[in-house]
């Protein structure tokens, strides 16, 4: 097997405190992320060969960022140099990419400044087996998602394995296209999803239920889960394995459990509940390096799924961006936490 090659916008997360003491302090906490970032960088800790691709200009705190990501055995060798701007978003400890309080400062970044026919992709996907990359990249502007799109037909071109992850950000599409204009054009080269039920019905049409919500029952969304993902793959035949996440806020705590449909067949992961965690920040991105990892290294579905799961958990007791986890201390972490 080769190299797993994400792409996608580095970011930069500032983490200014709801109550202002970062002003009195003179101290404001910074943390490297971005979804593919934090993809490559718990599959490096895990050992598979990870490599990521963005765009950033090129100056000294660009090279220490690089250097970071080259200490954490991520081969950035892909990366591109051009444009003015790293993007930056601002978010409350403890918060949630969903949560409205979030805020985006990404306009006119290198990223997203990104266009069809500047990017050689013979050399970017030499060595390369697998294709990640996420909603978020389309998200941005027309232009990128043609940019994904000319990645994506490269990546198939050379049967490399492609994953998406169709996490939404709703104050990311601003520039007159609904989610469900591009996704399903990018969609149709991937080999395995990864989102959840509702996301597909933004992002890919796929309907949920009214109610199902205020249902609130587990057997309710298993079920819907094996009907979404059976859609998705009648939809997008080139797909082989779509997985959903169920994540419900309790207070400070959390309820999760995820399922994994592949060879005709719903795989449904323990449940995990936890009164308090330390941050939300990255565990989806952890989960899609959960699958990703369990695929890469042959692992029986079953335990794909309760690896991803696990490791996802994990990640909700770091407040980084990037998961600090080891393979060998996840179990430790969240076999507590289990309820079935």
């Amino acid at each position: 097997m080769g190299k797993v090659l994400s792409f996608g916008e580095l970011l930069l997360r500032m983490c200014p405190d709801s109550a202002g003491e970062w002003l009195a302090e003179n101290s404001l906490p910074v943390y490297v992320g971005g979804a593919e970032a934090n993809v490559a960088a718990a599959l490096a800790l895990w050992g598979v060969p990870s490599a990521y691709m963005t765009a950033i200009p090129d100056n000294f705190m660009t090279r220490q960022l690089v250097g970071y990501l080259d200490a954490l055995n991520i081969d950035t060798s892909a990366v591109q140099y051009s444009g003015e701007r790293v993007g930056l978003y601002f978010l409350d400890k403890g918060k949630d990419l969903k949560n409205s309080g979030v805020i985006y400062d990404r306009n006119y970044s290198s990223f997203s400044a990104l266009t069809v026919g500047t990017i050689d992709w013979d050399k970017v996907l030499e060595g390369v087996t697998w294709f990640h990359f996420s909603a978020i990249c389309p998200a941005i502007n027309q232009a990128v998602a043609d940019v994904c799109e000319e990645a994506l037909k490269a990546a198939s071109a050379r049967n490399i394995t492609i994953s998406i992850d169709l996490n939404y950000r709703a104050k990311l599409w601003k520039y007159g296209k609904e989610p469900v204009e591009i996704l399903p054009a990018l969609v149709q080269y991937c080999d395995v999803v990864m989102g959840n039920i509702w996301a597909a019905e933004k992002m890919l049409g796929i309907p949920v239920p009214d109610g199902l919500v205020e249902q609130h029952e587990k057997s309710a969304y298993l079920q819907q889960s094996q009907v979404s993902s059976k859609a998705i793959m009648d939809q997008f035949p080139k797909c082989k394995s779509v997985a959903n996440t169920f994540r419900f806020d309790h207070g400070k705590g959390i309820q999760y459990y995820t399922t994994l449909y592949t060879e005709d067949q719903l795989f449904v992961s323990k449940e995990y509940v936890a009164n308090y965690i330390a941050g939300k920040v990255g565990s989806g991105d952890c989960y899609m390096a959960g699958l990703i990892y369990g695929f890469y290294s042959g692992l029986e579905a079953q335990d794909v799924v309760d690896f991803a799961t696990s490791a996802a958990f994990a990640k909700l007791f770091t407040e980084t961006d990037f998961n600090t986890t080891k393979l060998e201390d996840i179990k430790i972490v969240t076999e507590s936490y289990a309820t079935v």
